[in-house]
């Protein structure tokens, strides 16, 4: 028989997530994540996906993927420190050093992995990490695992981040003291202010740590937010996502020669889970000869983001600051997010509601993700179909 105490925590937690709209249902698509997808038999234009450049089904990787499954197998058999480490990891590790103009890389099976393992592989109790108060889950989970002293820093704000930073520095207490900041935060859109973050950083000595899961393949013509401001030799830590506008799944860190060979020996998704598979290897590696070689999806890219937020802006939706091609579309209430969320896919646009706890209280979005692979017109339905709703839920007039 199973535990009482257990059953009845779920039962009465769920119902609350339920109750106060927080409660996510999880759709399954019957297809590839495109800019078009199928869900119940209904065919849905898509703006929920993080496939920004639409490489997730692009045949060049799909290609590639089955070539190197032929050659190398299925699974890479081991973890890479016993004998999971082939040919395909190295030249992946390789091409993505050379992508953002690091000495090494290592790559991770997830971008959440990522943020576990390097954060708590070299901050500990003696340290401090100041962390932006926006940052995603995955760098509050590696600032908690490492066990330094996390204080947190108002979203974006420079003076709190320099009082903050004077102030651990002052103290005497830490070791050592990280700033940690997303690159591009995927709520909002906004870019991490790098140029000041490094100018303060340099007055305090601290460590550089930029997660750039949304800005890789985005900004920087592609090599990220650390290339767009031409900062790769002041930032210790590039780190981004394979899962995103790469289009496949893992996630990788990028620095010098000596912390990624440290990342290798004390990183501790990377000691004990199995390797990427050789196929989503070998297909990172076409995707970032296609970003390196070509600004078209990129650009293409960009320019879907700016249509669709002028769309949006002239029907009078709050679209919050966003500095990216991610356009919220920010309503407040978390029933009335969720209600708006569900009317879109009933008329045929999928784009899921975004509540506490991803975001603050108070401040529900519909969260669009416009990508390469739209066309105009598909994103013309989505305007049309977002005015209709807006209206009718008298969210605009």
């Amino acid at each position: 028989m199973t535990s009482q105490k257990l059953n009845t925590f779920l039962e009465d937690n769920l119902k609350e997530l339920k109750d106060n709209g927080l409660y996510n249902e999880i759709d399954v698509l019957e297809g590839p994540n495109g800019s078009e997808i199928t869900i119940n038999g209904q065919k849905l234009i898509n703006m929920s996906s993080n496939n920004y450049l639409g490489f997730s089904n692009d045949e060049r990787l799909k290609a590639k993927a089955n070539e190197a499954t032929n050659i190398y197998g299925v699974g890479a058999g081991a973890v890479r420190t016993i004998n999971g480490t082939q040919a395909i990891h190295e030249e992946l590790e390789q091409k993505i050093a050379e992508f953002k103009h690091t000495e090494a890389s290592v790559a991770f099976q997830s971008g959440f992995n990522c943020n576990m393992g390097a954060i708590s592989a070299v901050m500990n109790k003696h340290d401090a990490i100041l962390s932006d108060e926006l940052n995603h889950a995955s760098i509050i989970d590696g600032c908690r695992l490492s066990g330094a002293k996390v204080i947190r820093v108002k979203h974006q704000d420079m003076d709190d981040l320099r009082a903050k930073a004077k102030e651990a520095v002052e103290s005497g207490q830490y070791e050592k003291i990280m700033y940690i900041t997303d690159g591009v935060f995927s709520m909002d859109g906004d870019v991490a202010k790098l140029p000041e973050i490094v100018e303060i950083a340099e007055e305090f000595d601290l460590i550089t740590y930029v997660d750039d899961a949304h800005g890789s393949g985005v900004m920087g013509k592609g090599a990220g937010t650390v290339k767009h401001f031409g900062l790769q030799d002041k930032i210790d830590f590039q780190m981004g996502t394979l899962s995103k506008a790469v289009g496949v799944v893992g996630g990788y860190v990028a620095g010098t020669q000596n912390l990624i060979d440290w990342l290798k020996v004390r990183a501790r998704p990377f000691l004990f889970s199995t390797s990427l598979t050789p196929g989503a290897s070998a297909a990172c590696i076409e995707a970032i000869d296609i970003m390196s070689n070509s600004e078209e999806e990129h650009n293409r890219l960009w320019e879907n983001g700016r249509y669709l937020k002028e769309g949006l802006d002239k029907l009078g939706f709050n679209i919050g600051n966003s500095e990216t091609p991610i356009t919220p579309c920010i309503i407040g209430d978390e029933k009335l997010t969720q209600k708006f969320s569900k009317r879109l896919t009933e008329e045929g646009v999928y784009a899921k509601s975004i509540v506490f706890p991803t975001v603050p209280r108070g401040t529900g979005r519909v969260r669009n993700m416009p990508s390469a692979a739209h066309t105009k017109d598909q994103l013309d339905k989505v305007v049309e179909i977002y005015e209709k709703i807006g209206k009718e839920l008298n969210v605009i007039k």
